[in-house]
This record gives structure tokens, C-alpha cells and sequence, in this order.
């Protein structure tokens, strides 16, 4: 009822614009004097040319699908139509009826400019009317971090009036732009740089921070969260660009900063067309395909409208779920889910002699350091025999790319994951230079999310109450998103020729002790105060700190920023040949100290004894 009223309102205002316009315009014509009676009677039988003309063209155009509240560019551009094509046609009308005789020539122009004005000025004041009311509200004062684009439309949307009834008044913009400085954007002063923030929320009372640059690189970041933790006040941030349509920002899409913002790195820029022509018409076939990595990879490849993507999973449940999600968002595209294991070399032979794959992205592997430390025989069977299995079936069966999926923890191991994972990369450097298929290795470190890793640890840690367990108070890790560990494995596949070894740029390493902390505070804790940290030691196998390249690879760039080339290591044929066929072998009679003996002849640069005892928590942070 109030809408129907309200558009009623509009309607006669609308048309009340017409008469007012055309009598004006007479007045203006005449410098505001007595019209003349010849051009008076004139101008009354004209009017209702003009008030039927002009209503059903308000109406065509669709001046009433706007609210005068939210009056933009678009709903002033319709009323520039709307009028011009009414003056056109009703100049038009009265031509036919006598030939425009007894109307002054500027009469039709001031017409349509004063229409023009009432139309569109009524609206403009209406919302800045609107405006005005809700920053002179009590609103909560805002500080917008960044007056780019996306800042621009935050305070444009802070003026609006908010579904839940709240209100903020936005009080400036900090951004370090030189150019930018004491300059005014939308009405709002740029107050000063990021470091100015503790002033500027001192002196305006601040108790919410904005902050509005989506594509903002991490460090950036956790300055300015360091920055607002200090300060005690609270922040939100935009999603990322990755994540919106810029432009389409509202205040509703304002979300906490998460992990990911502190420990994710700039945008990515890829070769898009590049990759896609190279999966396009080929089959695809992920191994691990239900893991962390594997389903991503699936993911992003379904969007690239392969010919058909073969999915190749040991999990029954991860492989229905991947399967499931990917039938839903791609219904057109061939899809095989194929349950088996890659140690399983009647499978993996009937898979790749059926769907005949051109592409093999290999993610399936056991990567849980601590609990493989006691179970040799397991990591190297299925981290060692099954890539080899994968691998000779790939050559066998015609595949032109392999793509082997390693770990920084191949570098100078110190646990059974990162050797068997080694032992996996010397094997396809070396077989790419005996087959036809090319054999690449893609290295990197932790993925953030993955399954077992220490941020979903930490995230049901904190659920529970806490505490955290750190197992050392230095330990540094490297870290990256799992759709940009995906891309830029996606990317090497373009680059490499084969037997390459590409190393993707993790940036700096994190301290895990921090990691944890900040993790606390997001969740609007104090850490040592509402949840302790607790020291537990180093697990078994477990490095301080990680490496991503051996100090005798000699990293070199490739055509990607982000993705660097390591020199491999050639190993005689017959040695690789009989040592592997040596592991087999032992782990059918399951003699695990052989198998750890083997490993190290692959890998001299081990730095100590693979096997370790379970660790105890030895320390308590408070």
C-alpha cells in the first residue's frame, strides 16, 4: 500500500512537471512579461499534446523502476531520453497539425531543458535530503582503508540505509597514495596514510575500520590488522577480487579478515589462454583427485572444458563428493570417477588403456609426516612404487604430459614423507629422458586448508576451548592458497618441456607461533589470556623450517614470476632400476629398515635417521 501510494505521488509530480515546464518556458521566452494572447491560446491547445505525449514516453523509458532514494547516473540518463524523445515526438505531432505556426522556435528547447531540471532535480534532492539525514544520525563512525574503487563504493553504500537498521558515519578515507592526500572523494576527505590510523581513530573516534582494497597483498594486511589489534577497535574487510564483482560491493559483503588474507600473497597472473589451449581437446586425468589438492585441480580444470576429466580416487566418500559437485556445476562435461589405487597396476593400466588420457596431473600421495614415520612401508609404497606405476602406465599408454605433484619437504629430508617423495621426483626426471611422454615436477609447501594441515588443527582446537599446540616456539612454514598451489601447478604444466623441476615462489615463510596467535585474535580472543599456546616438541621427521630447493639446483626464473626452475640430478638408469625393484621387493616381505637403507641411496644429503620416537609436551606458553 505505502509503495503504491508512494508511486502515485511520483506519478503526479511527473505530471505536474509538464505544465510547468511548457508555462515557464513561455515566460522565459517573453523575459518574464505578459505572453501575448495569439501565443497564449497557442500554447494551451498544445499542452495536451505534450501531457499525453510525454506521460506514455515517462512510461516507455521506465522512469518509475527507479527509487528516488537511490537516484544514480542510469535513472538521469533515462530522464535525458525520456525527455528527448517527448519534445521530439510532440515537436512532431504539432507539425502535423499546423506546421509549429504561432510556437517561437526556442520554445520546444527550454521545454525539454526545464523538464529536464525538475525531473531530475527533484530526485537528485530528494537523496541527498536522504543523505544528509542518516550522517546526521549517531551512526557508528568508519575510517575506509583505501580510496580506490572499492573504497569509493563502501562509502557510497555506508550512506544507505542498512538492513538491520544500522547506521555509520563515515568519517574520512587512509590510503598511502601521495596523489591522494587532503584530496576529497565522494564527499570524504583522505585523512592521511595507513600509518596514520592510530590518529586519526584517536581523533574521530573511530570504532570501525574498513578496509576496502580487495586485491591488498598480504603483508599489507597484517600491518594494518596489527595495526587495529593495537588499536582495540574493530575491522572488516571486502571480499577478495578473486571472490566479487567490483562494483557490486555492499556493506552485507563485508566479512572478517580471515587467515588467508594474512598469509595469502598478491594476485596471481596467469597465461589463461596458454593453459586452456593445452587441456582443451585433451583428456585429463588427476590422481588423489578427492584430496585438498587433487579436488581443486579438478575444479580448475573442469572450467577449462577439457574433453573429458577422469578422476582417479582410492576414497570411496571424497571420490563421490568431487564426482557429485563437478556433475552439478558442469552437467555437459564427461566426467569419470574411477575408484582405485595408484599402487594397483592392473587398474591404473585398465583406466589409462580406456580413456587413453593426454594429460596426467599426479596428486594422489601419503603426506602426513609424523604418522609415516612408523609406517615406511607404506609411504614408499605408495608415494615411490605408486608414481612409478603411474608413470611407466602414462608412457605405456601415450600420455604427453605427466605432471608429478612434490613437496618442499623432498629438499634435504628429515622423515620418510619428504625421501619417498624425493625418491618419486628423481625417478620421473630420469625415466622423462627414456619414454616419449613428458615427465614435470611441480615442488611447493604447505597449502592452507588442506586436510591435515595445522590450520584446520588450529581452527577445531579453538572451537574446543584450546589450547593451541605449537611444537616449537621458531617453527617457520611456508604457505600459499590451495586454487593458487592449483593455477600455478596448472601453469607449469604449460611450461615445462620435460624433466624439469619447477619450484613455485611461497614467499616468506611464517612463523607458526604467529600463525596461531593471530588465529586467537580472530576469533576475538587474547592468546595466553582466554587461549593458552602449548609447546609439544618436534614430531618425528619434523624440520624447524623448510626448504624449497637443494643448494646444488640452482634455481633459475622461467617465463612466470612465480614460478622458478631447479637443475636436476641425473641418476644411472640401472642403479634407479634395480634399488626401486629392491624396494618392491622388501615391501612384500615388509622389511621396513631395508627400505629406509634404499631410500638413503637415492638420497645422500639425509641429515639424519628417518625413525623417531613419538614426541611428549615438554613446554607451556601462558
Amino acid at each position: 500500500m505505502l509503495k503504491t501510494s508512494r508511486l502515485l505521488l511520483v506519478s503526479i509530480y511527473d505530471f505536474l512537471t509538464i505544465p510547468l515546464a511548457w508555462s515557464l518556458a513561455y515566460l522565459l521566452r517573453f523575459n518574464l512579461e505578459t505572453i501575448p494572447e495569439p501565443f497564449y491560446r497557442d500554447a494551451l491547445w498544445t499542452l495536451p499534446v505534450l501531457i499525453i505525449t510525454q506521460t506514455l514516453v515517462y512510461r516507455w523509458f521506465g522512469l518509475y523502476r527507479g527509487i528516488w532514494r537511490f537516484a544514480s547516473i542510469p535513472d538521469f540518463i533515462r530522464i535525458i531520453k525520456a525527455v528527448a524523445v517527448g519534445v521530439v515526438i510532440s515537436l512532431f505531432v504539432v507539425f502535423i497539425l499546423n506546421r509549429i505556426e504561432g510556437i517561437p522556435r526556442s520554445i520546444f528547447p527550454l521545454y525539454g531543458i526545464l523538464l529536464f531540471l525538475f525531473l531530475a532535480g527533484a530526485r537528485l534532492g530528494y537523496r541527498i535530503f536522504k543523505d544528509r539525514m542518516i550522517l546526521d544520525k549517531n551512526g557508528k563512525p568508519v575510517l575506509i582503508v583505501g580510496a580506490g574503487r572499492g573504497g569509493q563504493i563502501v562509502a557510497k553504500e555506508l550512506r544507505q540505509p542498512q538492513d538491520d537498521g544500522m547506521t555509520y558515519l563515515p568519517v574520512g578515507f587512509a590510503d598511502d597514495d601521495k596523489n591522494k592526500q587532503g584530496r576529497e572523494i565522494q564527499g570524504l576527505q583522505v585523512l592521511g596514510k595507513v600509518a596514520d590510523i592510530p590518529n586519526i581513530v584517536k581523533d574521530n573516534e573511530v570504532a570501525l575500520v574498513i578496509i576496502a582494497m580487495p586485491s591488498l597483498s598480504s603483508a599489507k594486511m597484517r600491518e594494518i590488522v596489527g595495526i587495529c589489534e593495537k588499536l582495540n577497535v574493530e575491522f572488516r574487510t571486502l571480499p577478495r577480487v578473486s571472490d566479487m564483482a567490483l562494483g557490486k560491493v555492499t556493506v552485507n559483503a563485508l566479512r572478517e579478515v580471515s587467515i588467508d588474507d594474512l598469509l595469502g600473497r598478491d594476485q596471481i597472473r596467469l597465461d589463461w589462454d596458454n593453459i586452456k589451449s593445452d587441456l582443451v581437446n585433451k583428456t585429463v586425468l588427476v590422481s588423489g583427485g578427492g584430496g585438498s589438492i587433487g579436488s581443486e585441480l579438478c575444479r580448475q580444470i573442469a572450467k577449462l572444458k577439457p574433453a573429458a576429466l577422469v578422476i582417479l580416487e582410492r576414497s570411496e566418500f571424497n571420490l563421490y563428493s568431487i564426482e557429485k559437485e563437478l556433475t552439478e556445476q558442469y552437467p555437459e562435461m564427461a566426467l569419470y570417477a574411477c575408484l582405485g589405487d595408484v599402487t594397483d597396476e592392473v587398474r591404473v593400466n585398465q583406466i589409462m588403456a580406456t580413456y587413453k588420457p593426454g594429460e596426467v596431473f599426479h596428486a594422489a600421495a601419503y603426506k602426513h609426516v609424523p604418522l609415516l614415520q612408523s609406517q615406511v612401508r607404506e609411504a614408499a609404497k605408495n608415494n615411490i612404487l605408486g608414481t612409478k606405476i603411474l608413470a611407466e602406465s602414462a608412457a605405456k599408454h601415450g600420455v604427453e604430459n605427466f605432471v608429478l605433484i612434490s613437496t618442499d619437504k623432498a629438499v634435504n629430508p628429515t622423515n620418510i614423507m619428504g625421501a619417498s617423495k624425493r625418491v618419486a621426483e628423481i625417478f620421473c626426471q630420469n625415466f622423462n629422458t627414456r619414454v616419449d611422454t613428458s615427465f614435470i615436477t611441480v615442488r611447493f609447501g604447505n597449502v592452507l586448508g588442506s586436510a591435515g594441515s595445522v590450520v584446520p588443527l588450529f581452527k577445531r582446537q579453538l572451537k574446543n576451548g584450546g589450547p593451541l599446540t605449537v611444537t616449537h616456539p621458531d617453527m617457520t612454514r611456508y604457505f600459499m592458497t590451495i586454487p593458487e598451489a592449483c593455477q600455478l601447478i596448472m601453469q607449469s604444466s604449460v611450461l615445462g618441456e620435460g624433466g624439469e623441476i619447477f619450484v613455485l615462489d611461497m614467499g616468506e615463510p611464517v612463523n607458526i607461533t604467529y600463525l596461531a596467535e593471530q588465529m586467537i585474535k580472530l576469533s576475538g580472543k587474547m592468546p595466553g589470556k582466554d587461549v593458552e599456546i602449548v609447546y609439544t616438541g618436534l614430531r618425528p621427521g619434523e624440520k624447524l623450517y623448510e626448504e624449497l630447493f637443494h643448494e646444488s639446483e640452482n634455481l633459475s626464473p622461467t617465463g612466470h614470476e612465480k614460478v622458478l626452475l631447479a637443475k636436476y640430478r641425473e641418476v644411472d638408469w640401472k642403479f634407479l632400476e634395480k634399488n626401486l625393484a629392491e624396494i618392491a621387493s622388501k615391501s612384500i616381505t615388509y622389511d621396513e629398515d631395508a627400505i629406509i637403507e634404499l631410500i638413503k641411496t637415492f638420497v645422500p644429503e639425509m641429515k639424519q635417521a628417518l625413525r623417531t620416537e613419538e614426541p611428549r609436551i615438554s613446554k607451556v606458553q601462558n
